[in-house]
């Protein structure tokens, strides 16, 4: 898994005037990464949680997630947008991106108290109910991040 440095070195690096599909990929790599952990955590539980990574886990989620979505909201979207001007399908998937990031914002911040907890050895966190949080939170991350590869960054800013 990545480390707090990296993670910070990596947001520090986002380039904010360009679209740079090397560094995109670095953090979807990380955020790829991320998800391995809390996978990880979720499959855990309830009896053998490694708190340490719980705290990492929780230290690292918010800014890595606001980060990447910052960028691509900032940078990459209207560089599509303005590339595929009459692409109306573009223009929804956008939509429903920005929507799904405004979820998993959300969503992160939920989870981070949760890994905070865990990695402090609460004893009144639910277990299932921590697992499922876990789950749908890196499942939706890795589908946002499949989709992007796949239909996002093939078309005209690979070429």
């Amino acid at each position: 898994m990545t480390d707090h440095t990296g993670i910070a070195r990596l947001l520090s690096d986002r380039p904010m005037d360009a679209v740079s599909l090397d560094w995109l990929k670095k953090a979807h790599d990380a955020q790829l990464a991320l998800c391995e952990a809390l996978e990880d955590i979720a499959d855990s539980l309830p009896a053998n949680i490694n708190r340490q990574k719980c705290m990492y886990a929780a230290k690292s989620l918010i800014p890595l997630v606001n980060g990447v979505h910052r960028y691509e909201e900032e940078t990459l979207f209207p560089l599509l947008e303005k590339l595929r001007a009459h692409d109306g399908e573009l223009t929804d998937a956008i939509a429903r991106l920005k929507f799904e990031h405004v979820e998993d914002e959300c969503f992160a911040e939920e989870l981070t108290d949760t890994l905070t907890r865990l990695g402090s050895g609460d004893a009144g966190v639910n277990a299932e109910a921590a697992g499922y949080m876990l789950r749908g939170f890196f499942e939706s991350i890795r589908r946002h991040i499949a989709f992007e590869q796949q239909f996002m960054l093939r078309g005209p800013l690979a070429s």
